[in-house]
């Protein structure tokens, strides 16, 4: 990946084309004064040392070294390093409230934009800490999966409004359990869901959510927002301020006792959010009594910076500038035209000689890239193989070669390379995504046994990816689903491997010191993956049976379309 840091100085570029008018124009008027003294062939003949071309390639020379200064000023970088960090702190879930009801300004400038500050405010405060972003009215989502990334969440926090669900409501029982679903899976981690709202529940049901996050070691926050005066709700299509079905003004104000009463039942606390600096004052009191312990954090925002390779170029420049004079060589007068022509064709094929020649494997490595993102999977495949004849043991080509195999439903072949970048590959995290890949692949033609010892392996490298414990409890589920026939075939494959692996002495040593490794490295939880798919089961029949019981009653709210 390839980007600019400071991608602000890119504007000084408009000097470029600024200063080869005003060499034009500079030029221009200096034929014309020089007219004034004589025919241009007569001076060519009293001035035969002066040169016409050499002005203007020093001109274009000083040009691109200025590019190149100009390039070098906006740091470029090239490449994503994927490092680990461990940091110190708890695991936070903000759900915030963007029911039309938010929208009151019974307090400066609104409800919702001044529960967009709290978060603001709070996610300044975090450091070592790991935050979750959800929405909720009538229905919730995941607006930020639980991160380390704080700039993400002021992003997502930006794009935030009540027209985003069109069922409107206020589901904070269907915020906190969605809340409950989306921490990690490490334990001994301090987790919290803070609750932004005004405490109009229109569904019921919030005591017994928040009763149940308890239950499961986390603890429910709510922060009012509002008065209790009530207030009118501004309609943002009309103007005016929103009427009931009886042309009144809808009222809404802050239900300081059920939000008491959520908090309560989920072991946190209640804070009026009257003054931000006050309630995150309070806040911050409540959450430095959870627990904390050391998180290991993957980040993949590190870049190599490539100013170098442009400060050479304009150093060349700059010398071949100094180097060539405006006035014709004397010495270079007894040189035929012919010659000298011919000379310099040869410099120039020798220069594209080099330059084609010195396309490296990252080079190529790139194109392929581009061309997979432009959906060109074959042309794609072909760049990755040169990549690998320039050098063999490239992992990331091999990686690449395997996904560009798989576009093109050449899965045997990809599961070959996945498996040779795993063996040359050195980073444990990319290794992971190797075997996880195999593990998908067989999952796809229903080779369940395979796809469970590839995803064992992913996890071993990485026991933190969810996406594939959730995957190998899934194959764990679909298999015990296979008819017997199936399932037999299946463990005579399995025992075949084994007898064709027993027979060979080296392949033993491997096995044994994989188990080692094994032994050594963190087992997997297999109740936590069961109850991750159970759970992920659950959620979508809760969903189906809400949206039987929505149907069956009056419709009070739109229902018109999934947003």
């Amino acid at each position: 990946m390839f980007r600019f840091e400071d991608s602000i100085y890119l504007y000084l570029l408009i000097l470029i084309p600024v200063l080869a008018v005003i060499r034009f124009i500079t030029y221009r008027n200096q034929k014309k004064r020089l007219r004034k003294f004589g025919e241009p062939k007569l001076l060519k003949e009293l001035m035969p040392d002066v040169s016409h071309w050499r002005p203007g390639i020093k001109f274009w020379l000083l040009q691109g070294s200025l590019a190149l200064l100009i390039i070098m000023l906006a740091r470029p970088q090239m490449g994503t390093k994927i490092s680990q960090e461990k940091r110190t702190g708890i695991e936070t879930i903000i759900a915030v409230d963007i029911s039309n009801s938010m929208r009151a300004e019974d307090v400066e400038p609104s409800r919702l934009d001044r529960a967009k500050m709290m978060v603001e405010n709070l996610v300044d405060h975090f450091t070592d800490d790991k935050i979750g972003l959800i929405v909720f009215a009538g229905d919730a989502f995941v607006q930020l999966p639980i991160t380390s990334d704080y700039v993400s969440a002021k992003m997502f926090l930006n794009n935030i409004d009540p027209s985003m669900i069109l069922t409107q409501g206020t589901d904070i029982a269907r915020a906190i359990e969605m809340g409950t679903h989306s921490f990690t899976q490490d334990e001994g981690v301090g987790k919290a869901i803070i609750v932004i709202t005004d405490g109009e529940d229109h569904e019921g049901g919030a005591l017994e959510a928040a009763q149940a996050a308890k239950k499961e070691g986390m603890r429910v926050y709510v922060l009012g927002v509002g008065s209790t005066n009530g207030a009118p709700i501004p309609d943002p299509q009309t103007g005016d301020y929103m009427k009931d079905n009886s042309g009144n003004t809808v009222m809404s104000a802050l239900n300081e006792d059920m939000c008491r009463q959520v908090a309560s039942a989920g072991g946190g606390a209640y804070i009026h959010v009257s003054n931000n600096s006050n309630a995150q004052r309070q806040l911050d009191i409540e959450l430095d009594k959870l627990s904390k312990k050391e998180i290991a954090t993957t980040i993949y925002s590190d870049f190599d910076e490539q100013f170098q390779a442009f400060g050479i170029l304009a150093l060349l420049l700059l010398i071949i500038e100094i180097c060539l004079l405006e006035s014709k060589n004397p010495m270079l007068k007894n040189i035929s035209v012919f010659g000298r022509k011919k000379q310099v064709a040869t410099v120039i094929l020798l220069l594209m000689t080099l330059t084609v020649s010195a396309q490296t494997d990252r080079q190529l490595i790139r194109q392929g890239n581009k061309q997979y993102r432009l959906g060109d999977f074959s042309n794609a495949e072909v760049s990755y193989r040169k990549a690998l004849e320039k050098n063999k043991r490239n992992s990331q080509a091999m990686y690449n070669l395997g996904n560009a195999l798989m576009a093109q439903n050449q899965d045997s072949a990809a599961i070959m390379q996945f498996n040779e970048a795993a063996k040359v590959e050195q980073n444990t995290l990319r290794k992971s995504k190797a075997f996880h890949n195999v593990g998908f692949i067989c999952q796809r033609h229903q080779m369940y046994g395979e796809a469970i010892e590839a995803y064992k392996q992913s996890l071993r490298l990485n026991p933190s990816d969810d996406e594939t414990r959730y995957n190998l409890a899934l194959c764990k589920h679909l298999q015990k689903k296979q008819p017997p026939q199936q399932q037999q075939q299946q463990q005579n494959k399995d025992n075949e491997d084994k007898n064709g692996q027993d027979k060979k002495d080296q392949q033993q040593q491997e096995q044994q010191e994989k188990q080692k490794k094994e032994q050594q490295q963190p087992k997997m939880s297999r109740d936590n993956a069961e109850q991750l798919l159970n759970a992920a089961m659950q959620n979508e029949k809760a969903t189906q049976e809400r949206l039987k019981k929505a149907m069956q009653k009056p419709q009070r709210r739109s229902l018109q379309k999934n947003w």
